[in-house]
């Protein structure tokens, strides 16, 4: 068979893909196998891949294609979500830059051009995915906004009105008026913003003194409907019960007490605006204060704006400025810095609102859900995350669910009088005309029916992900929610704990009785060298894309998972990359070697015997381990034990042992053996580099499809022997140590070496014999000559030295050497005899320490022993 000199991922990977989805190996139907499913965190449907999805999605694949190798029924689900926010503002603008308003269209015309816009651009990102070689069940993948989803969505949100969950109400939200709509308070991102801190003169009424606020938002002065002091405030005790003068408005309002108001903070005073600050509006509640809501959806000041109507918020704070000055109601600016609510979305300020939203009680269908976690019927990796988890939900807050967009599904309110509780809510027209009837007795038209403008938040379908993917809200029976759900890990970010992990959680529990995944694993967030969070605004993020064209798509996984623990964040380092493509070459490189070697029907000699009996028991050690590591979800330390094994133990020892002299062939039977051996490694290999391994499984013997690398069973881990993988060990040490001597005098490796040992036997000796070229051992003896001595634990082992080495040299370097040793055992000597560190520190540390300490003496007695032979 003639085996290309190098690997080239281009020529495999798009090859190998096609096979696996040309015979469905990635899809699933319920079966008598126990199933592994997995639903994908749905990327918008606007979305192109980063790094973020990339190691998020890996990590998935590796889940998902181990479980399918280790005999279950693995199923993950691909799908995208319509970002209601993000799709309408791209709508938006391409509708803009084509001179049409969406003001100027009705719901319906929008809508079109929104699926246009989503056909024509969205789920750009599941194509990447396949690139990175996903194996998703392509024939499951859902939409958030397709026709069964969206019936999921309003038939939960009916369920939930009907129980006196959902309501609807006047309430403080965060309005963006970029997407012109609001927000939930978790997509607000507060960020540190240089501003001013505004003392304004409010005038007493009827008086010429004044009363100084500070604000650093002057131009919402015009929404002013009070003055509050505390009432334990003595500056301002002759002030109770009088009114004030709002500056440039000229309105008067009353000074009113609340013990709210910080006397440290400002002046003491604060001015109440209720329409546009969430505290404001509390108190103005609490003291039924006017609410005057002087920003429209745009943030441009309204006609209670007086001469300021019309113009954008943040240039009326400059302008204004100046008239405060003109008209001396500006008592001083400082520079001050204070933290700014901003959009997740849009970037743009939030203005704080009052307006009718629906609304999701939160507190009753909490509470079980926090309770599952931290009872670890759903478990975190890594656990930590918990007590994120719990902070949130003890502090949980009603969900505002409504949004001021189209693109979404519209809630299922439908009016019928002008009276603020003329509404019924039902899964649609007709059926509201039914409750219509039924509930107030009113028999209507379809005509005479108006449904809600709103829409609800995309989360509001995203929590129901891991349900309505198998149609579990439509058919509650149905074969595939009884087989796949619950589902069983999910691969999420810890910056999306609160939107959907709890979500998911709390409507799993509500709709479903059960919770919705078995475990959690949270990612870290890719970052750059500098630890900045990787990002199209910084320009610090490449294009996976790009890296999988460079790389090869294995490279690029092996490189991303190389250095991502659990939870702790990847710091993004092309060399990683080089790294995984350097492994891909090894592995490579060492299936050419064996392929090269000649075949012979000759028996195993000791060497070969040795090698393949220690192989045999490291292998199936590190498959133990390993699944060890994938329980406790150390996927990146699963690999680094896998790396280990194939790099340096296979290719490193057991290629080298095994390997025939020059001009010789192999064994027949060791060829075999070793054949089974990179099998074996390459199942391990394949959820980690799936391309790599496939091509190498298929060109080590032509199969069938049903055997196909993707659909074959990893080897189980079987039992070994620690004793005889500590022997191997002992010999990789005895055989650098003798290579060592051999490099640091300039010896060649073929000039065989005598030994003198300690020990009456060496385990592996064939292997040492072989590796380390030694052709006479000397066993229980001491040799009186001259020689190089090293210590392998207890086993000595010296090395007369040539006659033509310079005695009187390797007499100076002994002497340094044992100098050096000398100086760090008194270090050691000086941390052990101090019974602070003996009692604190942990058992194992000082263990390490004493082992140190006797390494040292044991090494100085050796040097000092060799000295008296030289």
């Amino acid at each position: 068979m003639q085996i290309s000199e190098k690997y080239n991922p281009q020529d495999t990977e798009q090859k190998w893909y096609n096979y696996w989805l040309e015979n469905k190996f990635f899809h699933s139907e319920p079966n008598d196998k126990p199933p592994y499913t997995v639903v994908i965190p749905p990327p918008n449907v606007t979305g192109i891949l980063h790094m973020g999805h990339m190691l998020n999605n890996t990590i998935q694949d590796v889940l998902v294609r181990r479980a399918r190798m280790q005999g279950f029924n693995a199923c993950w689900v691909p799908g995208t979500d319509h970002a209601s926010i993000a799709t309408e503002a791209k709508v938006v603008a391409k509708l803009k830059s084509e001179g049409i308003n969406k003001s100027d269209l009705t719901r319906e015309e929008f809508l079109k051009h929104a699926w246009e816009w989503t056909d024509k651009y969205g789920g750009t990102i599941l194509e990447q995915l396949k690139k990175l070689g996903c194996s998703c069940d392509w024939d499951r993948t859902r939409f958030t906004l397709e026709d069964k989803m969206s019936q999921q969505v309003i038939k939960s949100f009916v369920d939930l009105y009907n129980k006196g969950l959902i309501y609807r109400g006047y309430r403080m939200v965060n309005w963006d008026p970029e997407a012109k709509t609001n927000i939930s308070d978790e997509e607000v991102i507060f960020k540190e913003q240089n501003g001013k801190l505004y003392y304004l003169k409010y005038k007493i009424e009827g008086t010429e003194e004044f009363l100084s606020v500070a604000t650093t938002r002057p131009e919402t002065i015009f929404g002013d409907t009070a003055v509050c002091i505390n009432p334990n405030d003595e500056r301002y005790a002759h002030l109770k019960g009088k009114n004030v003068i709002v500056p440039i408005v000229n309105r008067i309002i009353p000074i009113i007490e609340d013990e709210y108001v910080d006397i440290e903070f400002g002046t003491g005073a604060l001015k109440i605006t209720p329409a546009h600050d969430v505290n404001d509006y509390e108190i103005g509640q609490k003291h039924n204060l006017q609410m005057i809501d002087s920003l429209d959806d745009d943030g441009n000041l309204n006609d209670h704006g007086l001469h300021y109507a019309g113009k954008n918020r943040f240039d009326v704070r400059k302008e204004i400025f100046k008239e405060l000055i003109n008209l001396n109601l500006l008592l001083k600016a400082e520079d001050y810095v204070n933290k700014v609510g901003t959009s997740e979305r849009t970037g743009a300020v939030i203005e704080p609102k009052v307006s009718v939203q629906w609304f999701l009680k939160m507190s009753e269908i909490a509470k079980p859900a926090l309770d599952v976690v931290m009872d670890d019927e759903v478990k975190f990796y890594p656990e930590k995350f918990k007590n994120t988890y719990k902070h949130w939900m003890d502090n949980i807050r009603d969900w505002n669910i409504s949004r001021q967009l189209w693109w979404g599904q519209q809630i299922p309110a439908f009016y019928y009088g002008d009276g603020e509780n003329d509404f019924v809510v039902a899964e649609d027209k007709y059926q509201a005309l039914v409750v219509l009837e039924e509930q107030k007795g009113i028999i209507a038209q379809l005509e005479d029916l108006r449904q809600d403008e709103d829409a609800l938040d995309t989360w509001f379908s995203s929590w129901l992900w891991p349900m309505s993917v198998f149609d579990g809200l439509l058919d509650l029976d149905n074969k595939d929610i009884n087989y796949y759900y619950p589902t069983s890990d999910l691969v999420t970010g810890p910056d999306i704990i609160f939107f959907w992990v709890a979500r998911m959680i709390m409507a799993g529990l509500e709709f479903k009785g059960e919770v919705p995944f078995k475990n959690v694993y949270f990612t870290g967030i890719v970052r750059d060298k500098l630890r900045r969070k990787m990002s199209k605004q910084l320009g610090n993020s490449p294009d996976p894309i790009d890296l999988i064209s460079q790389y090869g798509a294995d490279g690029v996984r092996v490189g991303s998972l190389l250095s991502s623990a659990a939870g702790n964040d990847l710091l993004f380092d092309e060399d990683l990359m080089v790294q995984g493509r350097n492994f891909m070459t090894k592995i490579w490189n060492a299936f050419r070697l064996i392929q090269n070697w000649n075949k012979e029907d000759k028996p195993l000699i000791d060497s070969d015997k040795e090698a393949i009996e220690w192989f045999g028991h490291q292998l199936n050690k590190t498959i133990v381990e390993i699944d060890q590591q994938f329980e406790k979800f150390r996927i990146s330390d699963a690999l680094h034990l896998l790396y280990k094994l194939i790099w340096d133990d296979f290719c490193g020892w057991y290629l080298e042992a095994i390997k025939p002299n020059y001009g010789e062939g192999i064994s027949k039977e060791v060829y075999d053996q070793t054949i089974i051996f990179f099998e074996e490694l390459m199942k391990l290999l394949h959820p980690f580099m799936p391309f790599l391994s496939e091509e190498l499984w298929q060109l080590i013997a032509e199969r069938a499809p049903e055997n196909a690398l993707v659909i074959a069973q990893q080897k189980k881990g079987a039992e070994f022997s620690e004793e005889k993988i500590k022997n191997f060990e002992t010999a990789k040490e005895l055989i650098s140590g003798i290579r060592n001597y051999r490099q640091t005098k300039g010896i060649s490796p073929r000039e065989a070496a005598e030994v003198y040992t300690n020990v009456n036997q060496f385990e592996n000796e064939a292997v040492i014999r072989k590796l380390a070229n030694v052709s006479d051992i000397h066993f229980a003896e001491k040799t009186d000559k001259p020689s190089f001595t090293f210590l392998v634990g207890s086993t000595e082992i010296s090395i007369p030295l040539s006659e033509n080495l310079d005695l009187e040299e390797e007499k100076k370097k002994t002497e340094e050497e044992v100098k050096y040793l000398k100086g760090f055992l008194i270090s050691v000597d000086k941390k052990l005899s101090n019974e602070k560190f003996v009692a604190n520190a942990k058992p194992e540390v000082v263990d390490i320490e004493r082992k140190k300490q006797k390494d040292a003496q044991d090494k100085i007695a050796i040097l000092e022993e060799k000295l008296k032979s030289l």
